[in-house]
């Protein structure tokens, strides 16, 4: 009963449009007050040891250099290498739009961040050239959430720590999963586009490609250094996000030389109020997380989907089917945080790979991210693109039952995530 009024009481704050993290916390001191004799100053306690983490550190520094590399104009570089190579294609705009997507994500890890960087001049660069306003949106909105699959991301940093999982292991499983989701996203746009007669743009030179390439060099070779010197255990995560930030600087203020004092002072104003938004996420996540602990809630789901998953390719399947609902309510980071502890048990009862499971995790939610009704990168594609959210949910239709099947496929073949380790 007291589980139920619980949850009540957090559906009632979201139906009436209390952020989530405000939510969270009303939930949690609702449950102390109403239910016990703890003092409600355990919440603060909580919230504060939830993001008193060292590996949490990467997040703020990772957002920092993706605002960075979006005010240096190393996202415009970008744009123009993937114009140069796959604009002629039939649907070119929209290919390049999700190439380009896919190498900000390795530099931002944020799915929110990739939209609003790369959808800012994509989506309105695609509506001049004849395509229609929802597709446009919708293109740029579900190829956003590969920002929290490609390595670094945001969510791996969060499942790493909630499950002390090595976060470096995390970003290598995340390699083949995400170029996988980019084929499937690329052969959608150009069967769509070839269905609309959306033609690509002019064929580039041998000459002018190289000249696309060589400007945006610089900015090509930021994840390979950052995840490189990770990899090769030079540096933690956390110490190769510092190296990502120093990285972007020089990168903007020195070679593309758009960094002004302005933009600077713009940029860390911008990391700042993001940085906080995702820390206070995971700081009421974490507090409601304990609340659920104590309620002994991991014990009774894990009972209960024990009872229901038979084998383990059943319990894959719930559990996608559980992510993928939660992910359509949910921002990411509470979600992770407080369905880890009680998933994974269940999974490492089953056998399965906590590195594996992870992916699966992150991925489920990142589909979250552009999927009704809650879809953040749907809100800021349509703001972008100035049209209505009903037009653009409906044209991201196909887009979303592909990245369904995608998860389904690295779900159940988890050679694809395992085999670079």
């Amino acid at each position: 009963m007291t589980i139920a009024l619980l949850f009540l009481f957090l559906l009632i704050c979201m139906l009436a449009g209390v952020p989530i993290g405000l939510a969270l916390v009303a939930s949690s001191i609702a449950y102390l007050l109403g239910m016990t004799t703890i003092p409600i100053t355990v919440i603060a306690q909580r919230m504060f040891t939830g993001i008193d983490s060292f590996p949490l550190m990467a997040i703020p520094f990772f957002v920092v250099s993706g605002v960075l590399m979006e005010a240096g104009g190393s996202s415009k570089k970008l744009i123009d290498v993937s114009n140069a190579f796959f604009g002629h294609i039939t649907g070119g705009l929209a290919v390049a739009t999700i190439i380009t997507s896919a190498f900000f994500a390795a530099i931002s890890g944020s799915s929110a961040a990739t939209v609003a960087a790369i959808g800012s001049i994509m989506i309105p660069a695609m509506i001049r050239e004849g395509y229609d306003r929802p597709f446009a949106a919708s293109t740029q909105a579900c190829c956003g959430q590969l920002g929290l699959i490609i390595p670094p991301s945001i969510a791996m940093i969060l499942f790493g720590v909630s499950t002390n999982t090595s976060i470096s292991s995390l970003f290598l499983a995340g390699f083949l999963p995400g170029i996988f989701m980019v084929g499937a996203l690329c052969l959608m746009a150009y069967k769509i586009s070839e269905k609309r007669g959306y033609l690509g743009g002019k064929k580039y030179t041998a000459k002018e490609r190289w000249i696309a390439f060589k400007n945006s060099f610089w900015a090509i070779l930021m994840p390979i250094i950052v995840l490189g010197a990770i990899y090769s255990g030079i540096c933690t995560p956390t110490e190769s996000s510092a190296i990502a930030v120093a990285y972007s600087f020089i990168l903007g203020k020195f070679i593309y030389r758009e960094l002004t004092l302005s933009k600077i002072v713009d940029v860390f104003a911008d990391a700042a109020i993001s940085t906080a938004n995702i820390l206070c996420l995971i700081s009421c996540a974490v507090a409601f997380a304990w609340v659920l602990g104590r309620l002994n809630v991991p014990v009774q789901v894990a009972s209960y989907i024990t009872e229901l998953a038979e084998s383990k390719v059943v319990f894959i399947l719930l559990v996608n089917i559980m992510l993928f609902i939660v992910g359509m309510f949910m921002d990411p980071a509470p979600a992770i945080l407080i369905l880890s502890p009680i998933l994974c048990p269940i999974a490492a009862f089953w056998g399965i790979d906590m590195i594996h499971f992870g992916i699966i995790m992150v991925m489920n939610l990142a589909v979250g991210c552009c999927t009704p009704p809650v879809g953040i990168n749907l809100f800021l594609s349509c703001q972008i693109a100035e049209t209505s959210f009903v037009s653009v949910a409906k044209d991201a239709l196909p887009y979303l039952i592909l990245l369904l099947i995608v998860v389904l496929v690295i779900s159940y073949v988890p050679w694809l995530s395992l085999v670079l380790l």
